[in-house]
């Protein structure tokens, strides 16, 4: 089997990246809850610091967040050709593929509300369109929006360990690690009640998941056995008439 034949999780490790970089490393807040948090002091949010937003951050978030969205999709179409085809019986590799498509359905709506609030901020090309109590609503909806979504992957992720240790289709000790992640996210939400807590690192765990995959070895990742293959090698020759 040849490297690019290996290569399709990669679409995975991609969208995880750029997922990580749209949601955490463009996430923006209003520069008096940013200094109120290095002082170490509670900060009441409210319409009338809606000014104090740019708009580069949830600009290029957007931007980022949308491709996450159709890396996603392509992996998810890649998952399905090269492992759901390949191995019709397991309902977990439906699951996975399934999981990254509600991940990319709620990624586009919430980073369409960070490129929103981008266009309608202070300084964004259409503003003045919003007053603050508009901006507040698009502010609050991206407050958790480019986070909640991941729950779809973290779906993924468990049906990754079943398939790891149920069906022996994945890394064992990749799916051990999955499913020690998926652990911890879970009991997070049981004890937190935070419903964003799958956004902070699942993209970064989806592209670590996806090199495994890529480079590891995985039975996900070989090439299907031929017709001419699967026959047993002592079968005698057919002779003819």
């Amino acid at each position: 089997m040849s490297a690019r034949d290996r290569l399709w999780p990669l679409w995975g490790a991609a969208a995880g990246l750029a997922g990580l970089t749209a949601t955490i490393v463009f996430d923006t807040r209003p520069t008096s809850e940013m200094e109120a948090a290095e002082r170490g002091e509670d900060f009441l949010v409210t319409p009338d610091v809606m000014d104090e937003l740019t708009r580069m951050p949830n600009y290029l978030g957007f931007l980022f967040g949308f491709a996450a969205v159709a890396l996603l999709v392509v992996f998810a179409g890649a998952w399905r050709s090269r492992v759901e085809q390949q191995h019709p019986r397991s309902i977990a590799a439906s699951v996975v593929s399934g999981g990254a498509l509600v991940t990319a359905a709620g990624l586009a709506l919430g980073y369409g509300w960070k490129g929103a609030l981008a266009n309608y901020g202070y300084d964004g090309p259409e503003s003045g369109l919003y007053g603050d109590q508009g901006l507040f609503v698009y502010f609050i909806l991206t407050d958790f929006g480019p986070y909640i979504p991941w729950v779809g992957v973290l779906v993924s992720f468990a049906g990754i360990a079943w398939m790891a240790w149920a069906e022996r289709l994945v890394s064992r000790v990749l799916g051990t690690l999955t499913a020690l992640y998926v652990v911890f996210i879970v009991g997070a939400f049981i004890v937190m009640g935070v419903p964003g807590l799958a956004g902070p690192l699942s993209g970064a765990w989806l592209a670590i998941v996806g090199i495994w995959l890529a480079v590891g070895r995985s039975r996900v990742t070989l090439r299907p056995l031929t017709v001419a293959a699967r026959e047993p090698r002592d079968a005698a020759p057919a002779t003819a008439p």
